[in-house]
């Protein structure tokens, strides 16, 4: 966990939603300045700031709206912290909680270095990483409806069907293997889907493959050459880390793509792995539905090591 501490006149903590914002600045004898409701717009955030922009730091929850004030704070050239969410819950969770009081304990997080640290994604590739997050949804969907296919087959207690039906020459006859005619169309609308996902992933994957070579050809070359990690993995990696530098040690990159144990005292379940972490980077499936040949937990270790030790250490240093 890591906290900003750096020095400021004021400071400013946000509560931001969809469509408002509570704002509070706090001077540095720790007195409310501005603390007001807003409409979640950069005109109004601007003026209710304006007074106070001589070493003011701004700092917001890390929820899904906080791309256009990050990208704001940058171009206001103001400095920007984005805020872990769930250790900020575990530092000032209380029962008293509404908009004002977590923006006055956002402030004060900030004002005494105790605000822990999530990574702000710079905005150059922060939307082709979500493509990529988006693409992973789309290889789920296309898997559970690979699985209910099977699921189907076990349902009836016909046999098995043979061979994989994840690759496409092996799909043709397996509606025919069902004798009802309703169930005949149930497993051919899958099988339709299934062959409509297909082409959207290749076409998507194609799409994120000439991305990378132009944000990071180096980078992205540079992690093929892994053992095991192919083009699916070599992307998630590149844009889930973004600047490989930001981690001080291999085992904070461990943590971070969930690869360490999360040991929770007086609790049974001591081998789970921990959630306070990068989900993406801990399970990338391909798109035929199998699992990346880098599963093991030792050969994760393996990359990440190479990673933070070896070649992909020059990979570009963004700010």
């Amino acid at each position: 966990m890591r906290f900003y501490n750096g020095p400021h006149q004021h400071w400013c903590g946000i509560d931001l939603h969809a469509r408002t914002m509570y704002v509070c600045i706090l001077d540095s004898q720790g007195e409310a300045l501005v603390h007001k409701n807003l409409r979640a717009c950069p005109e109004e955030l601007l003026a209710a700031i304006a007074p106070y922009r001589e070493g003011l730091v701004v700092a917001v929850e890390c929820i899904y709206t906080w791309y256009w004030l990050a990208d704001l704070c940058a171009r206001e050239g103001i400095a920007f912290v984005l805020g872990h969410a769930l250790y900020m819950k575990a530092i000032h969770g209380g029962k008293a909680k509404n908009d004002r009081i977590d923006a006055l304990k956002i402030a004060m997080l900030l004002r005494g270095g105790m605000l822990p640290q999530a990574y702000a994604y710079p905005a150059g590739m922060r939307a082709t990483r979500d493509l990529l997050r988006r693409r992973l949804h789309l290889v789920r969907k296309r898997g559970q409806l690979l699985a209910h296919i099977q699921m189907t087959a076990q349902q009836y207690n016909l046999p098995p069907l043979g061979k994989r039906i994840a690759y496409p020459a092996n799909r043709e006859g397996v509606a025919k293997h069902f004798e009802d005619r309703t169930v005949r169309k149930s497993i051919a609308l899958d099988l339709a889907l299934v062959e409509r996902y297909d082409a959207l992933l290749r076409d998507l994957e194609l799409d994120l493959v000439r991305q990378a070579r132009q944000h990071d050809p180096q980078a992205f070359a540079l992690l093929r050459t892994i053992p095991g990690v192919g083009k699916v993995l070599a992307l998630t990696i590149l844009y889930e880390v973004h600047d490989v530098r930001r981690f001080d040690r291999v085992q904070e990159f461990a943590s971070y793509a969930r690869l360490v144990k999360c040991a929770k005292e007086l609790v049974r379940s001591r081998d789970r792995r921990s959630k306070r972490c990068n989900a993406t980077t801990a399970a990338t499936p391909r798109s035929d539905g199998r699992r990346s040949s880098l599963d093991g937990r030792g050969a994760h270790r393996c990359w990440a090591a190479c990673l933070v030790d070896g070649g992909c250490h020059r990979m570009p240093h963004r700010e």
